[in-house]
């Protein structure tokens, strides 16, 4: 039986995750602020943290160890030195949530178009990374802490948007809200791309990686990419109902996927070493019809 920590777990496809691993058979910590419910009962085994107070892990992790770790709850390159520090010849395998906004705009990006293992680090705190160049450079930083001190062996997963049935961002499902209600959506620029995965799918890969003996950066998700003016098309299509697009920035409206520019990924890799993602197109389908339905 593996020992398992999971840096976070309580929220979204980190729950997945963790549901996964008890019906892998693993051991599983949990270590969180101790703030969110879970419904994990018995399952798994509980530790309080604080990523920002170096500390707390100090005190949590003592005399623990653990064969695997993944990080779901890292927003700045101090914690994950932190991190790095206390879980030093504790754990053998780390593998950290990182993000497809590692890369500059634009589109299908492969692994290589970021390397972690020579950015150089500037040591801030989450709060000190506004807004979404904010959020690039504290994973951008994340990812270079964890590679580049070495203490482990190091997957960072950078993930494109993540959708489900039960997201609880509801990004896609404004638009189809939108759509269906008659009202207008801000999309200054409909032919920006964006790429996809699934939560489920999502969690599905951070266990096989897991499992495996696979190290650096790796891009999971469905093969290809999108623009809004295609998935709002798409929308238009299953919903039989004309969209209202302007190109307005107004609160409200505007689309919570219209971003200074395109953020999508090149997931051949991930592919190659034999991880099957659900077709783009099928994804978005199924969901927008989900979607729909909750309408009715």
């Amino acid at each position: 039986m593996r020992r398992v920590l999971v840096l976070g777990g309580t929220q979204y496809f980190g729950k997945k995750l963790v549901e996964k691993l008890i019906d892998n058979g693993d051991e599983v910590t949990i270590a969180t602020r101790g703030s969110k419910s879970d419904n994990f009962g018995e399952k798994v085994k509980r530790l309080v943290i604080d990523r920002e107070k170096k500390e707390t892990m100090e005190a949590a992790f003592e005399n623990k160890e653990w064969d695997l770790v993944y990080d779901q709850s890292c927003f700045s390159p101090m914690e994950a030195r932190d991190a790095s520090e206390v879980l030093k010849g504790k754990v053998g395998r780390y593998i950290f949530t990182s993000t497809q906004a590692v890369y500059e705009f634009g589109t299908l990006h492969a692994e290589g178009n970021f390397d972690p293992y020579t950015y150089q680090v500037t040591y801030k705190n989450r709060k000190e990374y506004p807004g979404y160049e904010g959020y690039k450079e504290a994973k951008r930083a994340s990812e270079a802490v964890f590679h580049q001190l070495g203490y482990f062996d190091v997957v960072s997963v950078r993930f494109p948007i993540v959708v489900s049935e039960d997201d609880y961002t509801e990004r896609l499902k404004f638009h189809v809200d939108k759509i269906l209600a008659g009202q207008p959506i801000g999309i200054p620029n409909p032919e920006l791309r964006y790429s996809f995965i699934h939560a489920d799918e999502a969690a599905s890969f951070l266990l096989g990686i897991g499992n495996s003996d696979f190290e650096g950066p790796i891009n999971p998700g469905s093969a290809g990419d999108i623009s809004l003016r295609e998935m709002i098309e798409r929308i238009e299509l299953l919903a039989n109902k004309e969209a209202k697009v302007e190109n307005s920035t107004t609160s409200g409206t505007i689309s919570p996927y219209a971003l200074p520019g395109s953020w999508s990924i090149d997931t051949s890799l991930a592919e190659e070493f034999g991880y099957k993602f659900t077709e783009l197109n099928h994804l978005l389908d199924q969901l927008i019809k989900y979607y729909i339905q909750q309408n009715d």
